[in-house]
């Protein structure tokens, strides 16, 4: 994998404290002085050992005067002293850059988007959309796999979240879900400062620090339920507000953190948003999406899901027929079910199958 900067900021070795800087240039004086002077040189084993004392106190002193005065260097020119001890150990850690994931070649793109397809085939015009972005990461050269943004548009329960779950795995990335109904998630994007309740860090940030990879899947629920976030001062900042600079590549890719008060590299993220309706999706913000329209799931693809699904979970040939005809059944009524009604069923056969079984 390539690796990137991520963080404007000079970070320098983890580790290199002034003792350690000490022990390093104590043992470099000892070494030059050692070499002026060969062991044939020395008659008696007296004389040798006085030579592998060859750093005197003063030369200590001297030595303790550099390291404290290259130590307090780094930190006026690192630009991250003003965060606390912890978020800064944070910041250190991204001294070598972060990886960019990338797809090896454009074979590769097709067995990831054709295996895609058969699990999930409702979804293809996610996923024919998603193949195009990787023969695209692969034929431009880039250094790693861009998504362009995605908004996955379509009724409750067709998979939405799990077709940006199976993306993931496929990928090999983390991936990080935000409620957009659920939470003030103007924040747990972007982030908060001084003068909120409670200051943090946004989610995005926090999956590539702790993942150190620069190009996650970022998942955002219903993002035509966003609210609007208020801080103590009386400030508003919604969601949609804090997504636009995020998902126009050249603001992203010099994003400025309001926490850590630093400029990231933001624009290797890989967002896919989700809405049951467009209604109520600021325009600003889906000019910069890729809207995806989906449609309800045909009951013939439940149940091919269902055999899938029901097989990974090894049970019986009998418990995934029920569940077929229950699919049918309810189709033919008009009251067709959705694929989360289908793993709950799923789910409640697993637990069947495994309970003990009455005498």
């Amino acid at each position: 994998m390539t690796r990137i900067p991520f963080v404007e900021a000079k970070l320098f070795p983890v580790g290199d404290s002034e003792t350690d800087l000490e022990y390093r240039f104590e043992n470099h004086l000892r070494k030059l002085r050692e070499d002026k002077q060969s062991v044939e040189e020395l008659s008696e084993e007296d004389d040798w050992h006085r030579s592998r004392d060859m750093v005197t106190s003063r030369d200590r002193a001297r030595i303790r005067r550099w390291a404290v005065r290259i130590i307090k260097g780094r930190e006026k020119v690192s630009g991250i002293m003003h965060l606390r001890a912890e978020d800064r150990k944070a910041i250190e850690m991204l001294n070598t850059g972060v990886q960019v994931v990338e797809i090896e070649s454009e074979a590769r793109a097709d067995e990831i988007a054709s295996a895609l397809h058969a699990e999930m085939p409702w979804m293809a015009p996610a996923t024919e959309l998603f193949w195009q972005a990787m023969r695209q990461s692969v034929g431009s050269g880039m250094a790693g796999f861009r998504l362009p943004p995605l908004l996955l548009n379509g009724p409750p329960g067709i998979g939405k979240s799990v077709w940006a779950r199976k993306v993931s795995e496929v990928l090999r990335v983390p991936l990080r879900t935000i409620d957009a109904a659920g939470e003030q998630a103007s924040f747990a994007v972007a982030g908060s400062q001084r003068g909120w309740g409670s200051a943090h860090a946004g989610k995005p940030i926090q999956t590539v620090i702790q993942h150190k990879v620069a190009n996650p899947i970022i998942v955002i629920d219903e993002i035509e339920k966003a609210g609007i976030a208020v801080s103590t001062g009386g400030s508003r900042c919604s969601l949609p507000d804090a997504l636009l600079s995020l998902l126009e590549l050249a603001t992203a890719a010099r994003w400025e953190c309001p926490y850590y008060q630093l400029s990231f590299d933001m624009s290797w993220i890989d967002w896919i948003l989700t809405s049951n309706s467009l209604v109520g999706i600021p325009e600003p913000l889906q000019t910069r999406l890729n809207i995806v329209n989906l449609s309800v799931t045909r009951p013939s693809d439940m149940i091919t899901f269902a055999q899938r699904e029901g097989r990974k979970r090894r049970l019986s040939e009998l418990s995934v027929d029920v569940i077929a005809e229950v699919i049918e059944r309810q189709h033919a009524r008009r009251q067709p079910l959705n694929l989360r009604s289908v793993n709950r069923m799923l789910a409640r056969a697993e637990v069947l199958e495994k309970q003990p079984m009455l005498p």
